[in-house]
């Protein structure tokens, strides 16, 4: 039997908003969400994309990180650093919580510590922190030259990642959810965020994927319903 969803009396009642639910030009789009009722908290806004991809080709998989022109909002990303002994300065001054080589795998291994946002590590050290596929994987944790986590360049990614530097991949069902901001942000601000995340996604196209890549591009609030965007491919 099928779970039956309840929507709150403030989710109907924004619902009630999206009266032409087509397509809206970002700006237009925010307004839309803007305009629905507010809460007691400032929440997150959220771009999903429905993308054209077949997702159990390894070939067409979307995956990747980006710092966005104005950051996320939000609490600083807590940050560690699987590294060599010599490295370990230069990612705690840039803001890793800890950094550490074979000491920080068996930490993670042995106590199960995933009490963290984001792992880095440089590429020697993967020899090691692979063997924490098991514990970071399922958790998304998992250190990966896509995402940009796995580099030499340490200081500089813990900084990135401290400050708000995003991560997104596609799910089983070709969809991709990232942050842009908060609903506070000013409008021009989240146009902004929105079409530097757009244009990231448009050119990490497949070559293979075939028919539409934008499906659907929508965004929304933590607790609002979702506002459809014109997006052009």
């Amino acid at each position: 039997m099928a779970a039956v969803i309840t929507r709150s009396k403030r989710y109907k009642k924004a619902a009630e908003k999206v009266v032409d639910p087509k397509p809206l030009p970002i700006d237009q789009a925010i307004d839309v969400l803007k305009s629905f009722p507010v809460t007691k908290f400032d929440q997150t806004v959220e771009l999903i994309f429905s993308l054209g991809i077949d997702a159990k080709q390894a070939d067409q998989a979307i995956r990747g990180s980006l710092s966005l022109p104005h950051g996320v909002g939000g609490k600083a990303k807590r940050v560690i650093c699987f590294c060599p002994e010599t490295l370990v300065t230069a990612a705690l001054n840039a803001g890793a919580m800890l950094a550490g080589g074979q000491e920080l795998v068996q930490k993670v291994e042995k106590e199960n510590f995933i009490d963290f946002d984001v792992a880095i590590s440089t590429p020697d050290m993967m020899r090691f922190v692979g063997r924490l596929g098991k514990v970071l994987g399922p958790k998304g944790l998992m250190p990966s030259p896509k995402a940009g986590t796995v580099t030499t360049d340490v200081g500089s990614a813990v900084r990135e990642y401290v400050a708000g530097k995003i991560e997104f991949r596609n799910d089983t069902g070709g969809n991709i959810h990232c942050v842009v901001g908060k609903v506070s942000f000013e409008n021009n601000k989240l146009v902004d965020n929105i079409n530097t995340m757009i244009g990231q996604i448009r050119k990490m196209k497949p070559a293979t994927a075939k028919g539409h890549y934008f499906k659907k591009v929508v965004i929304k609030g933590t607790m609002t319903p979702a506002v459809q965007l014109i997006v052009q491919m």
